[in-house]
């Protein structure tokens, strides 16, 4: 019970639906690029990110100083559907077009 509470709270937020398919479109993404992409500062995305992978979604990949956020696999069935269910949506997404390495 708690497993699906938690993912149904981590999906009750707009921001966090379109942080989940910005990387389900974009494959592995760097925090920064994520910053950049949705235009928020980096409490505030970290927050999201941080609801996400404690509720299942995510896997993060540390690299030196950069965080890299993907979709966890395997998913269960239920995050799966979710997930699926979020691609039928109608959500305008931001455009990934920064690296980390661009930033000084």
């Amino acid at each position: 019970m708690n497993i699906f509470l938690q993912s149904i709270g981590a999906l009750n937020d707009e921001t966090r639906v379109q942080i989940l398919e910005f990387i389900q479109k974009n494959g592995e993404v760097c925090v920064c690029d994520i910053e950049n992409a949705f235009n928020m500062i980096q409490s505030r995305i970290s927050r999201h990110l941080k609801i996400l992978k404690e509720a299942g979604f995510l896997k993060v990949d540390r690299r030196g100083k950069w965080a890299y956020y993907a979709i966890r696999s395997p998913l269960d069935r239920f995050r799966l559907a979710c997930l699926e269910e979020i691609g039928y949506l109608d959500i305008a997404l931001p455009a990934k077009s920064f690296t980390c390495k661009d930033i000084s």
